[in-house]
């Protein structure tokens, strides 16, 4: 879907409401893979704030389960079909790679209620890869790609493996935090002097 998109010569951009037409009933578990996985990768700074606010959105559909819909202001973002041809050569090869592995098992743990606690997660490890942490965002988008291609295919293992990174992502993402804290009281009392 996401490659006849890339290749329909009629449009000159696609907006995130085109996504959101092209996939149906499958969207917002595609649309998190689509928003989560370029962050996986090295991008350029920025990218994850442009990407991270229709993740939160998506996933607090998925959390409250209710059908996609995004607000105009995010749905008639776009961008030109060269960048999102781009965008999908870098994505593809990988989604091809997970597809080959992903099937249905352990369902229970891929379908409502507990994809509403999988929505949850997700909502969190978005709202953590939009703030501008070093080295947060990777993770985050890696735990959220997961959960969504065990959303997609109804496959446990994978949402196994999402919960897995999520707490990975937590441990790494706090610690980040905590030395940046403890960076900035150093500075405002040793080098600055303030500390009274």
């Amino acid at each position: 879907m996401l490659q006849a998109l890339a290749h329909d010569e009629s449009r000159e951009r696609i907006a995130v409401g085109d996504l959101l037409a092209a996939l149906g009933d499958r969207a917002l578990a595609a649309l998190l893979f689509v928003f989560a996985f370029p962050n996986v990768l090295p991008t350029p700074p920025g990218t994850s704030a442009i990407l991270g606010a229709p993740l939160i959105f998506l996933a607090a559909q998925l959390a409250f389960g209710l059908k996609p819909w995004l607000p105009r202001v995010i749905a008639s973002r776009s961008m030109s079909r060269a960048d999102f041809v781009r965008l999908i050569t870098r994505v593809a090869p990988w989604l091809a790679r997970a597809e080959r592995l992903l099937r249905p098992r352990w369902s229970a743990l891929a379908a409502p209620p507990m994809e509403y606690l999988i929505g949850l997660a997700c909502l969190l490890l978005s709202l953590v890869l939009v703030l501008p942490v070093p080295l947060g965002n990777m993770l985050p988008a890696l735990a959220v790609s997961l959960f969504a291609l065990g959303v997609l295919e109804r496959d446990g293992l994978w949402v196994i493996a999402g919960a897995a990174t999520s707490v990975v992502a937590a441990v790494v993402v706090s610690g980040v935090v905590w030395a940046m804290v403890k960076g900035a009281v150093y500075f405002i009392t040793q080098v600055l002097g303030l500390g009274g």
